[in-house]
């Protein structure tokens, strides 16, 4: 298990996103973060946890479309 934390670009580069948008989603809420010295960091864990649950939710409504 890694416990390094994840930067703003790293969470970035790693859902191929722009870093304004891991902003923007963390301070909704949609991402899973936590601040360190008022710089955001994430776990990798969290992130793919939140990764399955979001293709969870996307299939659950594909099979609702069908």
């Amino acid at each position: 298990m890694s416990t390094t934390a994840m930067t703003v670009q790293d969470v970035a580069e790693y859902l191929n996103i722009d870093p304004k948008t891991v902003y923007r989603m963390v301070k909704r809420g949609d991402l899973p973060g936590f601040k360190v010295g008022g710089s955001w960091r994430f776990q990798k864990e969290d992130l793919d946890a939140w990764i399955a649950k979001q293709k969870a939710a996307a299939t659950e409504k594909v099979g609702e479309d069908e």
